[in-house]
């Protein structure tokens, strides 16, 4: 009976879900892989294509470099809220959060300004007489990634915050006993603790800088494009559905991908640990 009673709670939101979101991905996806008659040949194009190429090589690099930067940053930051009192640990996780609340042509105008020609950085070094004309920041790779992790950061420090809650401080205290200084502790104790977490955290992030357009639209321009901005430009400015429908279903292979290595680091490095008991 409890079976039967499931499978009626579930119905509905099967049915939802293939109606709002796999209808609708097929039906963008279809058009990719027929042309009269099946076929791959607007993927073996595409991928051929040096143009495309470099976008999607781009895609991956700036992603694995955002996520990179989120880890180095997000470990220690979320360590730090995890050992503060109850009070304390509020106040700093809605500072981490404000970005997140801010929306995101208001963030991408804001780094335009900071980091435009005349912008505060490039005021601030000409002042300082470090450089004698300004510096090329904006509409760059290195502007895309200081947007996406401005914006993923806060994603990567409340996944592992969660993570670093739970873990039994006994194990910190213990570490601590047998004479373990403090970043021996960190790096011995508390980050393999919160591998799980780093996985998610990384996964969230990666998927979330492939798949962002605000950001490396208005700070990378044209000339740094990424797929989710070829996207845009195919669906809505060319209306090359055939296109679009190929690049998005490129994307979910891409995330797909990082997640199935993600998880199978995650299960490696834990079967390493029961192996070690």
């Amino acid at each position: 009976m409890k079976k039967k009673t499931y499978a009626l709670l579930i119905i509905p939101c099967v049915i939802l879900i293939t109606v709002v979101l796999v209808f609708p991905l097929i039906s963008i996806i279809y058009p990719s892989f027929f042309d009269g008659v099946f076929t791959f040949e607007h993927y073996s194009s595409f991928l051929s294509d040096p143009f495309y190429q470099k976008i999607l090589w781009r895609t991956v690099k700036l992603s694995l470099i955002t996520t990179l930067i989120c880890v180095v940053l997000g470990v220690p930051t979320a360590y730090y809220i995890s050992t503060q009192r109850k009070s304390v640990r509020g106040i700093l996780t809605i500072l981490i959060m404000f970005p997140l609340l801010t929306n995101a042509i208001i963030r991408g105008f804001a780094w335009m300004t900071i980091l435009g020609s005349n912008g505060i950085i490039n005021s601030l070094l000409k002042s300082l007489s470090i450089i004698d004309k300004p510096l090329s920041l904006l509409y760059s790779e290195f502007a895309i990634v200081i947007g996406s992790v401005y914006l993923f950061l806060p994603v990567m420090v409340t996944t592992l915050t969660s993570v670093m809650d739970s873990i039994d401080g006994d194990i910190v205290y213990a570490t601590q006993s047998l004479g373990a200084k403090p970043w021996q502790v960190f790096m011995k104790a508390i980050v393999p603790l919160s591998f799980s977490g780093i996985i998610i955290g990384s996964v969230l992030v990666f998927t979330g800088t492939m798949s962002a357009y605000t950001t490396p639209s208005l700070l990378g321009g044209n000339k740094n494009m990424m797929l989710a901005t070829l996207l845009y430009q195919q669906a809505n400015q060319l209306s090359n559905w055939t296109q679009a429908g190929m690049i998005s279903l490129i994307m979910i292979i891409l995330s797909y991908g990082v997640m199935k290595i993600m998880n199978g680091i995650n299960l490696r490095l834990d079967k390493r640990g029961y192996e070690h008991e």
